[in-house]
């Protein structure tokens, strides 16, 4: 089973994008700081000036889940806590939040959930929810359906934006933990337990130890701004080469866009466990290694390169795993089955 077998199409997304580059760098002028491809935009407004960090996203059909559940407030937290992590790879930490819900009827007992999950989760990342748009639109979607999507600013001065630049032959290559699947797969994962297994959000399987099917795919997807800025005060904003946050294209399609020319990521898949909501997946929708890794985080959804003598493992309160290195090579990223590693 693939991710177009439940409606997604990595490539195809890729390809069109594409397509569309030129048409996107016709706006741009000397403000823009970063190329097309990045976690986030950087944008200067004047010279002398921090740089603005912007980036927008959304949860994914993982509302469906949402849905099911009955459960409403987990979903904000995903999206705020996605776009921290998604600006915290170029070095920026987040000023405010905007969000955006639409639904075919406005459910009062849902929204009120939803906000207070983005409220909760702007919060702990010391941002401004500070404002958002809600949107009622019957037959763009059905009864009990709702959708999400969120834009952060956020910023960063010019001398501590992390590009991958300052990357080494030798580096070091770690992972921080995820706490599930974070807001990345959700078709495919829905396709493979929910209708393929036939498993509904309330079953407790065996190798989830307790926990339900909603529990694992619910788990809200964990903000690393706290432990990156662990690692700055411990080591140094420099011992910060790269990071990668793993969202939608897994290892194969996010690691490489912090890769410069000429390096290669090698990692090692045996170096962590994946999460059993994985393995889940995997067995249940009969899902091969190679498509598990680029659809999922597996259980590592912040990567970070560090020189060779910096040793994230004695950082106090960080659960890292050294999970690969860089070495010289043609291609950026290098798993066990790529061919290369």
């Amino acid at each position: 089973m693939k991710y177009a077998d439940s409606g997604v199409d990595i490539d195809a997304a890729t390809r069109a994008l594409a397509r569309s580059r030129e048409h996107v760098r016709s706006t741009w002028d000397a403000r823009v700081r970063n190329e097309i491809g990045a976690f986030g935009g950087l944008f200067q407004a004047a010279p002398g000036e921090p740089l603005l960090v912007a980036s927008v996203d959304g949860v994914g059909t993982k509302v469906m889940v949402a849905v099911q559940a009955g459960r409403y407030d987990t979903v904000g937290q995903d999206l705020v806590n996605h776009c921290v992590d998604d600006i915290l790879v170029q070095g920026a930490e987040p000023l405010f939040f905007l969000d955006y819900f639409a639904t075919a009827r406005l459910d009062e007992n849902v929204l009120p959930q939803v906000l207070a999950g983005f409220a909760q989760a702007c919060r702990e990342n010391g941002c401004a929810l500070l404002g958002g748009e809600t949107a009622e639109m019957p037959g763009v979607y059905r009864d009990g359906e709702f959708d999400l999507a969120g834009t952060i600013v956020g910023r960063v001065l010019p001398e501590h934006v992390i590009d991958g630049s300052a990357m080494r032959a030798g580096d070091r290559v770690w992972g921080l933990p995820s706490t599930g699947l974070h807001t990345n797969g959700y078709s495919l994962a829905r396709k493979a337990l929910l209708e393929r297994g036939g498993l509904s959000v309330a079953d407790t399987p065996a190798i989830l130890g307790g926990a339900t099917v909603g529990d694992a795919l619910l788990a809200v997807h964990r903000s690393y701004l706290p432990h990156v800025r662990a690692i700055w005060e411990a080591c140094g904003r420099p011992a910060v080469r790269a990071l990668a946050h793993i969202t939608g294209g897994g290892f194969p399609d996010n690691i490489p866009r912090v890769v410069p020319d000429g390096l290669c990521v090698h990692v090692d898949p045996t170096a962590w466990e994946p999460l059993p909501v994985f393995r889940l997946i995997a067995e249940t929708g009969g899902v091969a290694g190679p498509e598990m890794y680029r659809v999922f985080n597996m259980g590592i959804g912040m990567v970070v390169v560090t020189p060779p003598d910096c040793d994230l493992g004695t950082v106090p309160g960080l659960d890292a795993v050294l999970i690969g290195e860089v070495r010289p090579g043609p291609r950026k990223v290098a798993l066990p089955w790529s061919g290369d590693a």
